[in-house]
């Protein structure tokens, strides 16, 4: 038996009237996932643990099966170990986003948050803006790394904890309020849109139509992190696709193989083909059991408040992702077993993470299953199937339960 979770990051939503009163999922047009849905259990499960804040991190660790009350530390620590930083035990890791800021003439904690990604600028371009920063900021005490497209990471020598806003959780606010109190810290924000605004880069980019990426935005401070072997805990060889460092840094932490796809990028036009061909490649010929297929799109979609790019991110997992592996699989005919799920809701409306449970689908190629359900958010809780403990899940993929 192999093996399989594709996690449509963001994926579930809320109700938008002007889809008739239905989320995203389930007006987007899914032949693949309501062929499955119909033989397969379908239920809701809470990935956030009560009191922890709604993020990929605490969301992608539960559906791994560790449980992010044990195993948290903060996300940027778990980037790093993508990035390669080997961190001390002393280290403080921090996420610097590159942000768009307004550009009117106002003093800085008075301009307003455009976009956490700066239309998703690629790594080219910010890898020169990040050195720009660097030669402005980097000492013995701070240290920046090039992570990809607008992620990208600060270490902190025996630093501290602080508490830092997520930049996606306050879009169209002004940031006055949101900036760190650590007066270095805060000061790095600020020279650095002295630094940005008028690099060549962004001149040229807002000549494209494009956001500028004007700011450095600090968020997600943690320490060291220490994930049990994922192959020891559950007795399985496991390999990570995905296009962002947290994902690839929880797999570095549990040993886990990560799996490099040419062309995905964690934008709505990723390369999905390479990750399904990449997942059926490592099941099926290179003796792994198990594969974890990350998709950023649908939750880029909902940070941009985009109900339209959303359903198309929706679509293009079902066709170019879900689809192909199934085809795959069943070609290559050794019995499967797929979850699909969202790791979080990212709702249209707020455009940034929220609490509420999400709708998995459960599929088993060696069973024949007759269910008379649709895979979304009103009908996973119609089903009242609940797994309040979203670290569980993955034992009903095992059926360890």
């Amino acid at each position: 038996m192999k093996y399989i979770i594709v996690l449509g990051d963001g994926m579930a939503d809320e109700p938008i009237a002007e889809l008739g009163d239905r989320t995203p999922l389930e007006a987007a047009d899914t032949p693949m996932l309501d062929e499955l849905s119909k033989k397969s259990e379908i239920g809701l499960v809470h990935t956030i643990p009560e009191g922890m804040k709604p993020g990929s991190d605490t969301a992608n660790l539960a559906v791994l099966g560790y449980n992010p009350r044990k195993y948290y530390t903060g996300r940027s620590p778990l980037e790093a170990l993508s990035i390669g930083v080997d961190m001390e035990e002393t280290d403080i890791a921090i996420r610097t986003n590159i942000v768009t800021l307004s550009d009117d003439d106002v003093p800085y904690e008075q301009k307003t948050i455009i976009d956490h990604s700066s239309s998703e600028i690629s790594t080219e371009d910010a890898a020169v803006l990040i050195e720009a920063v660097k030669e402005a900021f980097q000492n013995e005490i701070y240290k920046f790394y090039l992570g990809t497209s607008y992620r990208h990471l600060l270490i902190w020598k025996k630093g501290s904890v602080v508490e830092l806003t997520a930049p996606h959780d306050v879009l169209g606010q002004t940031v006055g309020q949101y900036l760190p109190n650590d007066e270095m810290l805060r000061k790095m924000m600020e020279k650095s849109y002295d630094i940005l605004s008028n690099h060549p880069i962004n001149i040229e980019r807002k000549k494209r139509g494009l956001n500028p990426a004007n700011s450095v935005w600090f968020w997600g401070a943690g320490t060291k992190p220490c994930i049990s072997s994922f192959e020891e805990k559950n007795n399985l060889k496991g390999a990570m696709i995905s296009a962002v460092d947290l994902l690839k840094g929880i797999a570095v932490g549990a040993g886990m193989k990560v799996i490099e796809v040419d062309g995905a990028d964690g934008t709505l036009h990723t390369n999905y083909e390479g990750k399904a061909d990449a997942a059926v490649e490592v099941l099926t010929n290179e003796g792994y059991d198990f594969v974890y297929i990350h998709v950023e799109a649908p939750d880029e979609m909902g940070h941009q408040g985009s109900q339209e790019r959303k359903i198309q991110a929706i679509q293009f997992l079902d066709e170019k992702v879900i689809r192909r592996v199934k085809e795959k699989m069943d070609i290559n005919g050794e019995d499967y077993r797929m979850l699909v799920l969202p790791d979080h809701p990212t709702p249209i409306c707020c455009r940034t993470h929220t609490s509420s449970p999400v709708p998995y689908l459960l599929y088993d190629s060696s069973k024949n299953i007759e269910n008379n359900s649709d895979y979304n958010e009103k009908a996973a809780k119609a089903s009242g199937i609940f797994v309040n403990d979203g670290y569980k899940l993955i034992d009903y993929l095992f059926q360890k339960n």
